[in-house]
């Protein structure tokens, strides 16, 4: 039977999935990212890596893993894999796409609706014993009605962020290299330049892969043509935003706020952004529902069994996103 080594405890799901395949597996036993030292240590015998978004195989990792046959990622993104060096050396590298769709646009939402209600400033005042009757002016905030929702990138994530959002009244502009026929049919959604899209939204979500086109795609130009109200929702990559910049203009006010579920250096969150009250700051939990954590861990699971049985996984990745 092949060896497999898992970077961190899974969920039961996955483990026990696996255990129906061998028992011989191992499990880094402590609760914390992995450092690249620790994989080198670990996977010199071993036929499959079951991974997380937050290790780093690196070409020094690959190289290392003598045995190596398939890095199964327990995420959707890859940008921690070198996929063009595992791919020369014969070694499979499989994600977890689709079931995590639904959780990530969900909370996409959540943090729209908390920044758009200003909820989390509203808790904090509540939590303080500020709050001492109702007033005109408290908390005042921006409702979704009649307002214009710009979507980059509509892939699986966006599509579903998208298309639970026909209750609002809102007009829906996209960019993406290609048309979302799905979206214009169903929500009238319209295709523009990105251009276009940063001038005229309210709320600006990025729903994109980070790749070496899209690292700091939102940057000092892309935030000089926002509307000063516009607010700005992440939960795909925290890199393709210029974090700094972005920090700049929540200062200055250039635009209204933020809903951050990720961060450009995680887990290190600047901090002059956590000191900011326009805001909402989460510790990249799109994907953290109990069905959507566990159906990766299946899937994680299911495709490495498969490539160290000599099929083909139903999640191979061959070649780096694009948006």
């Amino acid at each position: 039977m092949p060896r497999i080594f898992i970077s961190r405890k899974i969920p039961e799901a996955g483990i026990k999935k696996l255990r129906e395949f061998t028992n011989d597996f191992s499990v880094f036993p402590y609760d914390r990212p992995i450092t690249e030292k620790e994989l080198i240590e670990n996977i010199g015998d071993v036929e499959g890596l079951l991974c997380l978004l937050t290790d780093p195989i690196t070409r020094r990792v690959i190289d290392a893993g003598k045995r190596l046959k398939i890095i199964a990622n327990y995420a959707v993104g890859y940008e921690n894999i070198d996929v063009e060096h595992a791919n020369k050396r014969g070694i499979l590298v499989t994600n977890t796409p689709g079931v995590l769709t639904d959780a990530t646009a969900e909370l996409a939402w959540a943090l729209l609706f908390a920044c758009a209600r200003r909820i989390v400033e509203a808790d904090r005042f509540t939590r303080e014993k500020r709050f001492n009757g109702w007033c005109p002016t408290l908390f005042l905030g921006t409702e979704f009605k009649g307002k214009t929702l710009g979507i980059i990138g509509v892939g699986r994530i966006g599509t579903a962020f998208a298309l639970k959002g026909k209750g609002f009244g809102m007009r829906i502009l996209y960019f993406d290299h290609h048309k979302n026929e799905v979206l214009e049919n169903e929500i009238g959604a319209m295709m523009v330049k990105m251009e276009e899209l940063l001038k005229k939204s309210d709320f600006i979500l990025l729903h994109i892969p980070l790749t070496e086109k899209t690292y700091h795609l939102i940057g000092e130009r892309e935030f000089a043509l926002m509307k000063p109200s516009a607010y700005l929702i992440n939960t795909s990559r925290g890199a393709v935003i210029d974090e700094k910049m972005l920090i700049q203009v929540l200062k200055k006010g250039k635009i209204r706020g933020a809903g951050l579920d990720v961060y450009e250096n995680e887990p290190r969150i600047p901090e002059e952004l956590i000191e900011l009250p326009n805001v909402v700051l989460l510790p990249h939990i799109g994907s953290a529902t109990y069905e959507a954590r566990n159906k990766m861990a299946e899937t994680a699971v299911e495709n490495l069994i498969a490539g160290l049985t000599g099929r083909t996984p139903p999640n191979l990745i061959s070649i780096p996103n694009t948006l």
